[in-house]
């Protein structure tokens, strides 16, 4: 809005990608650190008694009662409102991003919802499983159908590249790789945001990687493996206005947190990864970067699968680890919280250097 209205009166300033990059990250940031203090009190007043603790979380948790919730909705707000301002409106890769960020925010708001208002401890509070992922579903289809129309005349659709240069023809079958990619990655970050600061310190490496593939893939002879997408130059600000939100939101997630992010931010940031992958053709190189993310998912899948298996087999479940996902086993191991979040950041920034080298070298 902003950058299109400086552009027709001659003011090219803006029409840089970085410095609308630069600018929504200035205007995100400003948004959480300007009104997250008042924000939270409003969360306070309205929530009463905050987050219910769930019941299979370890003892730790429950000194976290009272602690507000549903943080994310500050953070969609900063993402959607720096992105409309400094993005170029007629860019349909923007609007995809955004709207991935709205409808899975808003999914994950009714679930946050139904989790503060029903104050129950049990771990199927919120909404159903079944309805979540129908409702996933018919998201991910209506985002994969405009995805696929952004992509240029010469680039074969319903794809998926494959670094070292193989691109693999999915035909409908396209559809079926987005759900695991972009309801993968809501789901990854959802379980993620388990512990204060978790999700704000994983996430970030990987909006680095995305960043730097976004610069190559609007830039030719940048990286050679990373296809020409020059529609893509509307994300810049959609990218810069998850950076400021999240880095904003870290202030005052930090240990001891002041409000958590909830199913509202953590669906929408995980929508966002997924659905900025697929519209940079970037999807196996996204799924490395967020490795650490992957883990955690992964961890959770198998202790539900094995303790279904051996119970069906044995007549009595057994988990893989002590608590899952995976930042609780660690937890029950008797790890501060602090020492897991810094060493899951660490890892996660190894993960995002190796994505990065395979962008510039497969």
């Amino acid at each position: 809005m902003l950058t299109d209205y400086l552009l027709s009166r001659g003011i090219g300033f803006f029409a840089s990608g970085w410095m609308q990059l630069a600018c929504a990250f200035a205007l995100s940031f400003l948004i959480m650190v300007i009104f997250g203090r008042g924000f939270i009190k409003w969360m306070q007043n309205w929530q009463k008694k905050g987050q219910p603790i769930s019941e299979n979380l370890p003892a730790s948790h429950k000194q976290k009662t009272g602690t507000p919730t549903m943080g994310g909705i500050l953070v969609v707000l900063a993402i959607l409102i720096s992105s409309v301002l400094f993005m170029p409106l007629a860019n349909m890769d923007g609007w995809i991003a955004l709207l991935a960020v709205a409808l899975f925010g808003m999914l994950g708001f009714a679930d946050d919802y139904k989790k503060v208002k029903s104050q129950s401890k049990k771990a199927s509070n919120g909404l159903s499983p079944l309805f979540r992922l129908v409702a996933e579903a018919v998201f991910v289809v209506v985002l994969a159908y405009f995805i696929n129309m952004t992509f240029p005349p010469y680039m074969q659709t319903l794809s998926l590249a494959i670094p070292f240069g193989i691109v693999l023809p999915l035909g409908l079958f396209y559809y079926v790789f987005a759900y695991f990619v972009i309801c993968g990655s809501a789901n990854a970050t959802n379980i993620t945001d388990g512990l204060d600061g978790m999700l704000a310190k994983l996430y970030l490496p990987v909006l680095i990687v995305l960043v730097v593939a976004l610069y190559g893939a609007t830039r030719i002879g940048f990286m050679d493996t990373v296809m020409f997408l020059p529609a893509a130059d509307g994300l810049y600000a959609v990218l810069g206005g998850a950076f400021g939100a999240i880095l904003g939101f870290l202030w005052f997630n930090a240990k001891p947190a002041s409000i958590f992010m909830g199913d509202v931010g953590s669906l929408a940031l995980g929508g966002l990864m997924g659905t900025i992958a697929m519209l940079l053709k970037s999807e196996i190189v996204m799924a490395v970067a967020a490795g650490m993310m992957v883990l955690i998912l992964l961890s959770s899948l198998l202790q539900t699968v094995g303790f279904k298996i051996t119970r069906k087999i044995t007549g009595t479940g057994r988990r893989i680890f002590l608590r899952a996902p995976l930042h609780h086993h660690f937890e029950e191991l008797g790890w501060p919280e602090t020492k897991i979040v810094e060493r899951f950041f660490v890892m996660s920034v190894l993960f995002a250097g190796l994505a990065l080298v395979l962008l510039k070298f497969a």
